[in-house]
């Protein structure tokens, strides 16, 4: 997600949990547009209050890619028309100065951003990778059955379970594994620049 509507959605919780109401309706649209797993519907709607569901809504859409926050505000259209309104109107006020493109900031070369990574990009970026390597590979279209198969075949070493992650999405999208889509996820994710600064050289 966009750094800028993370920080809109961190801002507006309060008001948030005051007026929206997180019924089916939206939790069942942003799972039919993949925004929500499974698990997440179940989260949600285990809580216990209105309140706590969209309290909960709220921590899980910053982590579910960069369409995220675009589905949230469809899915306000029917029945929330003035937070739709409130949210889009905050996000044009808040036009801080673009910063150069992910790629440039990560040092990547132009020519190497359309080709796909090589194992030796793999292998760094498995290395480089913590925390955040789970939401980078759901981003990139893996499945949690997926993810649970690479923690499951290497379960010792969390840079072999990241490395095969990133290969079965090379193997899987062929020439559309490419570096540029992967920087994409990568930035969804909030990865620093920095930390990606020896990846692709």
């Amino acid at each position: 997600m966009d750094p800028k509507h993370k920080r809109l959605l961190r801002s507006q919780r309060l008001f948030l949990a005051e007026e929206l109401l997180v019924d089916d309706m939206i939790i069942q649209y942003l799972y039919q547009e993949e925004i929500l797993t499974e698990s997440h519907l179940e989260e949600i709607r285990s809580e216990s209050s209105n309140r706590k569901k969209t309290l909960k809504l709220l921590d899980v859409l910053p982590t579910r890619g960069s369409h995220a926050f675009h589905h949230f505000i469809q899915s306000l259209e029917k029945d929330f028309p003035w937070i739709k309104d409130k949210l889009l109107g905050l996000c044009a006020e808040d036009s801080e100065p673009p910063l150069p493109p992910f790629s440039v900031q990560c040092g990547v070369p132009d020519h190497i951003l359309p080709t796909v990574p090589t194992s030796q990009h793999l292998n760094r970026l498995a290395a480089h990778l913590s925390s955040e390597w789970k939401s980078v590979l759901l981003d990139l279209g893996l499945t949690s059955a997926d993810l649970y198969r690479c923690c499951a075949d290497h379960p010792l070493a969390v840079q072999s379970q990241v490395l095969a992650g990133l290969v079965m999405w090379t193997q899987r999208n062929g020439r559309g594994a490419t570096v540029r889509r992967l920087l994409q996820s990568l930035q969804a994710a909030d990865i620093l620049p920095s930390v990606l600064q020896q990846v692709f050289v």
